[in-house]
């Protein structure tokens, strides 16, 4: 009965110190010391640093492929929109040593790279069909062009906006609401009609909180 409480509390205290030192940086012996349990008693249940990573790893891609979706919404809303983008920042957050050091572990860790991949370009999919739905129901102006251009650039900010505001704001909390804000922003300049307005009003909404 003792040891699935075990495995959950090396997960757990693992992710923290992951997000909060980096992952490169975190030992097994550091997360067993932190714990209180031997190291031996760790490599019982994760008999490497990669088995662990790949544990934490395998949650986060759960999270994100229940949020992506590979179908065509017949109708979206911007405060849908919002929602979305707050709930895939937030397991972000979560899971930020992934992205915090996301090219290291994509090189340094077998499958991370073509798992990490295959997430990225689900995230593209969706932008897309999210966008495509906006323009099909007269709420967003945009050619293929640019469509595709602007799907890129979301993803862009999406992936580093971790890294960024751990360098330039080292001592504050994840901020989903704001990476959200700076993807809806890059959306706005082609919004139209309700869409607009809408945003207008989150604008203000956001601002005040």
């Amino acid at each position: 009965m003792t040891r699935p409480n075990t495995r959950e509390r090396i997960l757990e205290v693992a992710l923290d110190l992951f997000n909060h030192d980096g992952e490169a940086a975190t030992t097994t012996n550091a997360i067993a010391d932190t714990l209180d349990i031997s190291p031996g008693n760790l490599h019982y249940h994760f008999r490497t640093k990669q088995s662990l990573v790949d544990a934490l790893f395998e949650r986060f891609e759960q999270r994100m492929l229940a949020l992506l979706s590979d179908d065509a919404p017949d109708r979206i809303e911007i405060d849908d929109a919002w929602l979305f983008l707050h709930l895939v920042f937030e397991t972000i957050a979560e899971y930020r040593f992934i992205y915090r050091d996301l090219t290291d572990l994509c090189h340094r860790y077998d499958g991370l790279h073509r798992r990490m991949r295959g997430i990225l370009r689900l995230a593209m999919r969706t932008a897309d069909l999210m966008l495509e739905a906006l323009g099909r129901n007269g709420e967003m102006d945009i050619d293929d062009d640019a469509r595709e251009t602007l799907v890129r650039t979301m993803i862009l900010v999406a992936s580093y906006w971790i890294a960024f505001d751990t360098v330039l704001e080292p001592d504050s909390e994840a901020r989903p609401d704001r990476a959200a804000w700076q993807v809806m922003s890059l959306v706005s300049p082609y919004l139209e009609g309700d869409a607009r307005l809408a945003f207008d009003q989150l604008g203000r909404a956001y601002r005040r909180s």
